[in-house]
């Protein structure tokens, strides 16, 4: 078992939860509609809030894929562990995918709390998002 992810298991980031197939579809449609909202605000020349939903719109996906392996985050760092754990290593996702929801939790951190954003940095989380949400829908079998 990946070390990171075993940590995350013990101190309690990531957990066992049943439920959560039921709660896939929820999540990816709280995905895009991120997804939207931020597109909608980047196409009006806005950029703080198209970094920081394009962020969330990339963790509802992530936290599908967990859902549908029975877990669930209480850490967005150890969300990112679980995404290469469970779907990067065993060659299910690409690594850019995790890597890309790493580099969004960066950005929308720095939006958010030191107000430092850009066009290019919100335009990159969206393309990103777009792929990820893409792609996680082909894994739940939700293909558009």
């Amino acid at each position: 078992m990946n070390p990171e992810f075993k940590e995350c298991l013990e101190r309690r980031k990531i957990i066992s939860f049943s439920g959560g197939k039921k709660l896939i579809n929820k999540e990816l449609r709280s995905a895009q509609q991120d997804l939207d909202d931020a597109e909608f605000g980047l196409s009006h020349g806005k950029h703080k809030w198209p970094t920081i939903q394009g962020h969330y719109s990339m963790y509802h996906t992530a936290r599908a894929l967990l859902f549908s392996q029975d877990y669930r985050e209480k850490s967005h760092y150890c969300l990112y562990v679980a995404l290469k754990a469970l779907f990067v290593e065993p060659g299910i996702l690409n690594i850019k995918f995790a890597d890309a929801f790493y580099h969004a939790m960066i950005l929308r951190e720095n939006a958010d709390y030191r107000s430092k954003f850009s066009k290019s940095g919100a335009a990159l989380i969206l393309k990103r998002a777009r792929e990820f949400l893409s792609r996680a829908k082909e894994i739940s079998g939700l293909s558009e």
